[in-house]
């Protein structure tokens, strides 16, 4: 009787070895872009094949990018917490309403050139080859079509959010 309950048990631990196994081997490469300094970043280094010299190049001008992005994004949401408060109490589009969209509006172009200027700026301490298909791959990503951004490689980059 006791047989049965070992053949089960042994089953059963062998089992959840195999998985256990597996998964361990099948999550490693994600584990160690986790791991990575930088883990926003180490995508690209994998996918252009970024030797460590660059890498830290780039991952400069990323930092230096995020902090102007911030305040970007701060200006932003401000305008459009200002513009929330116009538009709760009009009856239709007034002169006030038709500014505040022009400076929301200014204030996104200026994120977009900023972002874009940092894409050339990333692109252009790769080589030649691998910069243009950085800069094809991200501008597309983020400065095209919702509809190719939804149907196009989930592993995509820092992605900003529609304001």
């Amino acid at each position: 009787m006791k047989r049965p309950w070992l053949v089960l048990a042994g089953g059963l631990a062998a089992a959840l070895l195999a998985y256990g196994g597996s998964y361990f081997i099948g999550s490693a490469p994600c584990r160690s872009l986790e791991d990575s300094k930088t883990p926003e970043l180490a995508w690209l280094q994998k996918e252009f094949h970024i030797p460590d010299a660059e890498f830290t190049r780039i991952s400069k001008l990323h930092e230096d990018y995020l902090a102007g992005c911030a305040e970007r994004c701060r200006r932003i949401d401000a305008k459009n917490a200002d513009l929330q408060k116009m538009l709760a109490g009009a009856g239709a589009v007034t002169p006030g309403i038709e500014q505040a969209l022009l400076d929301a509006a200014r204030l996104r172009a200026e994120c977009q050139k900023a972002m874009l200027q940092h894409f050339y700026e990333v692109s252009q301490t790769m080589p030649p080859e691998q910069g243009r298909r950085y800069l094809a791959w991200v501008t597309a990503r983020t400065l095209g079509s919702q509809h190719a951004i939804m149907t196009s490689d989930p592993h995509a980059a820092h992605e900003h959010r529609s304001e």
